[in-house]
């Protein structure tokens, strides 16, 4: 897959826009955020043109709800979560080239243009249904407004747009004993007008798009064919509730625009925005109207639907030339002690709280370490504990402070000069190997392996210093051999820094300042973990990366 995929011209990286009702969990981080940082940051370092996009979701009902239980304007809740949520992903490190908001201008307006096109091109229609009303708050109740069993698997707190349990697209009507969300009283329902999208007359279309999508994961694309058999259903365009985008349809007055059928097309407005803001107004286009652009999407498994049925219908409703998802890469659940992370439930660990806890890079480290790419992965603190103490510290920061430090007492802090064979050294040619390895895995993001990959150069690194022993050549005088296999695992830091850029980026960047080199690991490319050292040239003092928890 490498060599096909490095032919492209342009990537645009998403991860699923989290909601700002309450500051993001650890099972938001890593199933979207955390993991297209990771792609976005190796595919820069690789030399590709990426543009890295998402946002803070900010309407519908689950920040209206959020919003009347505190007693507060939407609008404020809003503006002070979007605001904590971009300084908590700064301290993360992710690598936004823009993080945006759906409150933005360019968003509101991107939407209604397009949902107006797609209108006209015969695809949304109006219709009278009847749906919950609590008359005891005097309003309809879309979406999570209303609770209930689910249908399908019986979870009793399925909400009335999608069931947290087993991932299943609802309505309000098929909840098992509804209840208003807000007051907890039974629903009556009501006759009101709605617009839809036609999403059954893009069956053959999207069954096509899904079985030869270049990448998409087995869950995906097995969730995405087994609904298209099913059969789809229209799907409800808009909503009676005041916080959102006004629907921009004729007669669609007090209407609002669906959450979810707006935010996916944050990615776009997103992009917009952020070339606009540079003074690039049109650039955007060589991004989402290029067949040489490959757009990819990070998301948990919960949100499959959205991203590889709704989203793709949209842009080919639009007849608008966007280039449809070249990607979707869906986690499955990363778990909380064998539960799942929930905002609403509270459950889990958020991010602010990690941060208050240990440094960004051990979350990072043992969240990529667990990334649950085939199955549901459960968090625990002994796993936190065993990742952090083992991987980081005993086998990553000993093997780095060791070599530094050894070079630093006896070769006056400077690379020493191998022997014209060091490249020989086995643990040399494991770097080359597991540098082939590590690329072709991301560029399939199998990214919990590709981590795999460089921390086994960590633990070999390890075995060559022990087993080369250069202290004892030292001893014994004998500095021709202390000197190469010194500069064999100088070299092995020097990769390691490289490779571990996208993953830890601020130990990454710590390793590469001590080995006395210019400038950021993040300026560095790729390849760059393969050129050996200039002997001679100067390290910094160490100093330990990692302390034990």
């Amino acid at each position: 897959m490498r060599e096909r995929v490095r032919k492209v011209a342009k990537w645009i990286v998403t991860c699923a826009w989290p909601y700002v009702n309450f500051i993001p969990h650890l099972g938001t981080m890593i199933g979207s955020v955390l993991s297209a940082d990771v792609v976005a940051r190796f595919l820069r370092m690789n030399g590709e043109d990426v543009v890295f996009v998402s946002g803070s979701d900010e309407h519908g009902t689950p920040i209206e709800v959020e919003a009347i239980k505190r007693g507060v304007d939407p609008k404020k809740l809003c503006d002070e979560n979007h605001a904590k949520i971009v300084e908590l992903f700064n301290r993360w490190g992710i690598s936004f080239d823009n993080y945006t908001r759906t409150e933005s201008s360019y968003h509101k307006k991107f939407v209604r243009d397009f949902y107006m096109k797609v209108y006209e091109n015969g695809y949304i229609y109006e219709e009278e249904v009847e749906l919950p009303f609590c008359p005891r708050c005097g309003i309809f109740l879309p979406d999570r407004f209303i609770v209930g069993s689910c249908p399908y698997c019986g979870f009793e707190d399925a909400r009335g747009d999608q069931c947290d349990s087993c991932g299943r697209l609802l309505e309000p009507a098929k909840l098992v004993n509804p209840k208003c969300a807000i007051c907890g009283s039974k629903p009556e329902f009501r006759r009101t007008k709605h617009w839809f999208f036609d999403l059954p007359k893009l069956s053959a279309e999207l069954e096509k798009y899904v079985k030869n999508a270049p990448f998409l994961t087995e869950n995906a694309r097995n969730t995405s064919l087994s609904m298209i058999r099913e059969g789809l259903k229209p799907r409800s365009l808009t909503r009676d509730n005041k916080w959102g985008i006004p629907a921009p349809f004729p007669g669609a007055e007090g209407k609002t625009i669906y959450v979810w059928m707006e935010a996916v097309l944050g990615y776009i407005s997103a992009t917009i925005e952020h070339f606009a803001l540079r003074g690039e107004r049109d650039k955007w286009k060589e991004y989402w109207l290029s067949e040489d652009c490959r757009f990819l999407c990070f998301i948990g498994k919960d949100n499959i639907p959205f991203h590889t049925l709704i989203l793709p219908a949209l842009l080919m409703a639009s007849r608008g030339g966007y280039v449809l998802p070249w990607g979707v890469s869906a986690t499955e659940y990363l778990l909380f002690e064998g539960q799942k992370f929930s905002k609403s439930r509270r459950i889990g660990v958020w991010i602010d709280e990690a941060l208050a806890m240990y440094p960004v890079d051990y979350w990072r480290y043992v969240l990529l370490s667990l990334r649950p790419e085939g199955r549901d992965v459960s968090f625990s603190w002994s796993t936190f504990k065993e990742l952090v103490n083992t991987h980081l510290n005993d086998t990553l920061g000993n093997f780095v402070h060791r070599v530094l430090s050894f070079t630093y007492r006896f070769f006056e802090a400077k690379v020493p000069h191998p022997s014209d064979e060091w490249s020989k050294e086995y643990a040399w040619t494991q770097v080359l190997e597991k540098h082939g390895e590590c690329t072709e895995k991301l560029y399939s993001f199998r990214i919990r392996d590709a981590l795999n990959d460089v921390m086994s150069i960590a633990r070999e690194g390890n075995k060559y210093l022990n087993e080369k022993a250069p202290w004892l050549s030292v001893r014994d005088g004998d500095l021709k051999g202390a000197s190469t296999h010194l500069y064999v695992c100088l070299n092995v830091v020097k990769a390691l820094s490289v490779m571990l850029a996208p993953f830890i980026p601020t130990t990454a960047d710590q390793m590469w300042s001590m080995l006395g080199l210019e400038g950021s690991v993040h300026q560095a490319r790729w390849h760059e973990a393969l050129t050996p050292l200039t002997p001679g040239r100067s390290i910094a003092k160490p100093r330990p990366l990692f302390k034990k928890v």
